[in-house]
Formats: structure tokens, C-alpha cells, sequence
């Protein structure tokens, strides 16, 4: 090969090696599916059987193979390194076999695959070879996302995509707010009519007061009623009082509170027997009531007694709050009970109200009681993940909310110059608390409910 033949092939490679390099830099979406997706599926096809087989997830099968035995050449070499002298030109061997890996799909952190599970294996055995198939795959994390009869579904990301989360809470629909991002890179969506009532737990310096901040920020603009129970003295909620129709900030306040939101769904619910609707969304637009969002902080303060002459109060608030989370969800009222201590200790009132919050947010904890009240119930993986959150990571939680499975994510950071600025901006769309609840007389036959057993 010549100089021109030479400098023209030199020439060609790094033009080439440029273009993928602005390539990747400037348009990385396309690059993983275009270029980085292709190697990478090659090269978990070519080495998922060493890969399998160093995680201890295949199986030994008796196979009949053909030997060699019969050629004179390669048979004496057999034999020599061999006491067995057996001329057969077939025999039962074990063979190691690895689970058969299906078709990976791209995904724009990483990919999916389903696997078809050998006799005997179960889900939790792929769970705990997770982080080993990570880290021969060279991934940031491989996690068990789905689950079928004889199949599992594996999710493997290329890196941390809640390193950086920067999105707009506001989604422009109804009752629905984007607080923050997955770990999948998909958008952590929290949609009221679907999942009506949340439990967000954290310990200070977690996050939790910034989620809070992100859904006000995200509900603001839309016409829905806020209603605040701030049992830190207010402190956290007076700012952005503007938006708020009504904000208590001690237990008294409290409990005649909860007493006007049990008032307003038994109004709701004499609206909808009238009418002969299971739910207000059933209703005529012109008589559905405004959608109500209660933010409760630090609920452990409504349970904690100091003495026996609170017990009477703190068993009202207790059936108060649990009269809403049964029956809020057809009536338009939601809640979320945030708290950075929740735990059985607190009473029976805690445990039943926690048993009707269905999604959950658990950020950085200090103590397991409190992260096992919010996750124990679900997989016991996710309680894993929720304890070994850093503290230099605030926002960062594990979610378990309406898809019925669980992931990490962390909220966009809101400031509270931001979240004052929104509320004072949509004080308008704030409608007064004698406006929505309309000064008419509570009905009295609101279904009793069992009550709560005593604290010990």
C-alpha cells in the first residue's frame, strides 16, 4: 500500500472515529440505538452462558453426544488421556445448560429480557445473581422487573439516571403531577384518581419536604382545593398559605378540621345517592364538587399522647383521618400523610390509616420500623434498597405506586422560593373553605366505622 492509499485509509478512520464521537456526544439517544444497543446485545448473547453459569443459574442435563472413540487419530488421543476404552460412538454426558435467554428489547437506559426458568428455579434466585450479572455485563443495576409463570424479565441500566433529574412538575392534567424521575428514565407521575392516598416517610435532610413542595407546586395551577395540616406550628405550610383553602397547625385546629372534611364527603355522598353516581365523576359537570388534596406533616404528631386526658382527641383524629382514606377516593378527596417516625408504637390508629394508603414513598430512614411500615408490606427487596439510601443523595426514595411494582426515583429539586412564588401566582383558583364546603347542614348518616382498639 502506498503514502496516498495509507493517509487516505488513516484519514477515513478518524473521520470516522470523529463522527461517532460528536455522534454520541450530541445525539446519545440515538447512538444507543443505533450503535451502542447492537454491540451490547452481541455481547450478552455470546457470554450469557459463562455469565449464567458464574452466577449459579444453570442446570446439569443428561444429553446423549457423539464421541470420537471410532476415529482413529482423535480416538487415541481420547483414550490416552482417558482410562475409559469403550468404543462408542455415542454416550450420556452432562452438559451444563444456561437458561434460555429471549429477545433483548432497547430501552433508553439499558434493555430488557425474559428468561424461561429451569425446572425448579424461582424469581428470587435470578434477584439475588442481580448484582453478579451486573457487574459481569459491566451495568449499573440488573433488577427482576416482571414476573410470569416459568419466566422472568430482567432490566438491565447502563447508569444512574437520578444523578441529575431536571422536569417540570406540572403536567397540564387534572390531579396529576410529575414530581420527579425513575430510575428507569421514565417520569415518576402521581395521578390522585388512580392512586388516591400516599404515605411519604423520610427522616430530615431526606427529601420529604421537597416532594411535598413539588405537588403543591404541580397542583397549584390546576382547579383543585389544597388543604394543609402543618403540625410543626405551621412552619412549613404558612408560606404558601395563599393557595391553601384551609391549614391547621396544631391538634385542636386539627380535629375540627378533619370534623369539616368528614362533613363535606358525607355531603358529597347524600350529592351522588340523589343522583343515583357511584362517584362525583359520575356526576353532572355542573354539580361535581372541586377535587380536595390534604397535606398532612409529621403525622405522628396527631397520635402522640402525653397524657390520658389527649386520648379522647387523638382517637377522634385517628377515626377522623381513616373515615377519609376509606371513603375520600369516591368523593374527590385525597390525602398525603408524610412523617419522618411512623411506627406501630404510635398506636392502632397509625397502623389501620397506613393500611389504606396504597402508594407509598419511602426516602432515606432513621430507624427499620419506620421503613418496614412503609415497605414491609410489599417486596422485601425494596426494603433492601429503601436502607441503603445515602444521605448525600436527598430526594432519592423508593416508590411503590399504581403500576404495582416498585422502583427508585428521586423529586426534582423545588426551592421554596419556587413553591411561594406558585402559590401566590394560582391564590385565585384557592377557593375559601365556607365556598367549598358550602355552610349547608352535615348530613348524619355517614356509615359508622369499627372503632380503632385502644393503645396499649
Amino acid at each position: 500500500m502506498d503514502d496516498s492509499a495509507l493517509a487516505l485509509v488513516l484519514g477515513a478512520s478518524a473521520a470516522a472515529a470523529v463522527g461517532l464521537w460528536a455522534w454520541r456526544r450530541w445525539h446519545p439517544v440515538s447512538f444507543w440505538y443505533g450503535v451502542g444497543f447492537p454491540l451490547r446485545a452481541v455481547l450478552v448473547y455470546l457470554t450469557w452462558h459463562h455469565v449464567a453459569s458464574g452466577c449459579k443459574l444453570t442446570r446439569s442435563r443428561r444429553r446423549w453426544r457423539w464421541t470420537l472413540d471410532a476415529v482413529p487419530l482423535a480416538g487415541a488421543a481420547a483414550r490416552s488421556a482417558s482410562t475409559v476404552v469403550h468404543k462408542r460412538r455415542v454416550r450420556r454426558v452432562d452438559v451444563e445448560r444456561s437458561p434460555r435467554l429471549g429477545l433483548l428489547r432497547p430501552t433508553r437506559l439499558g434493555w430488557r429480557m425474559r428468561l424461561r426458568l429451569h425446572d425448579g428455579q424461582v424469581p428470587a434466585d435470578y434477584a439475588r445473581a442481580a448484582e453478579g450479572i451486573a457487574h459481569a455485563w459491566r451495568v449499573h443495576s440488573v433488577r427482576v422487573v416482571d414476573v410470569k409463570p416459568g419466566k422472568v424479565t430482567l432490566w438491565a441500566t447502563l447508569r444512574d439516571s437520578l444523578t441529575d433529574v431536571r422536569v417540570i412538575p406540572e403536567t397540564g392534567e387534572l390531579l396529576t403531577v410529575r414530581p420527579g424521575l425513575l430510575e428507569n428514565g421514565h417520569d415518576w407521575v402521581i395521578d390522585f384518581r388512580t392512586m388516591p392516598h400516599w404515605l411519604n416517610a423520610g427522616a430530615t435532610q431526606s427529601g420529604k419536604s421537597n416532594l411535598a413542595n413539588a405537588v403543591i407546586k404541580g397542583l397549584a395551577p390546576q382547579p383543585v382545593a389544597l388543604v394543609g395540616f402543618d403540625l410543626k406550628g405551621g412552619v412549613e405550610f404558612t408560606p404558601y398559605a395563599p393557595r391553601l383553602s384551609a391549614l391547621a397547625t396544631n391538634r385542636e385546629e386539627s380535629v375540627g378540621l378533619l370534623g369539616d372534611l368528614v362533613g363535606e364527603v358525607a355531603k358529597r355522598m347524600a350529592v351522588c345517592r340523589a343522583y343515583g353516581a357511584r362517584n362525583v365523576w359520575t356526576l353532572p359537570e355542573d354539580l361535581r364538587p372541586t377535587p380536595i388534596v390534604v397535606l398532612v406533616d409529621e403525622v405522628a404528631e396527631l397520635f402522640l399522647m402525653a397524657d390520658k386526658s389527649e386520648k379522647e382527641e387523638i382517637a377522634k383524629t385517628g377515626t377522623a383521618l381513616l373515615r377519609l382514606a376509606q371513603l375520600g377516593r369516591a368523593f374527590a378527596v385525597y390525602l398525603i400523610i408524610s412523617g419522618q417516625r411512623i411506627g406501630s408504637d404510635l398506636g392502632p390508629g397509625v397502623t389501620a390509616l397506613r393500611a389504606q394508603l396504597s402508594g407509598r414513598v419511602c426516602h432515606r430512614v432513621n430507624d427499620p420500623e419506620t421503613a418496614n411500615m412503609t415497605l414491609g408490606d410489599l417486596d422485601p427487596a425494596s426494603l433492601v434498597t429503601a436502607r441503603a439510601i445515602p444521605a448525600e443523595t436527598p430526594g432519592v426514595c423508593v416508590v411503590a405506586g399504581q403500576d404495582g411494582t416498585w422502583h427508585r426515583a428521586r423529586s426534582v429539586y423545588v426551592t421554596e422560593e419556587e413553591t411561594e412564588q406558585a402559590a401566590r401566582e394560582y391564590a385565585h383558583l384557592a377557593p375559601s373553605w365556607a365556598e367549598l364546603t358550602g355552610g349547608g347542614p352535615v348530613p348524619t348518616d355517614l356509615p359508622d366505622l369499627p372503632d380503632l382498639p385502644e393503645a396499649a
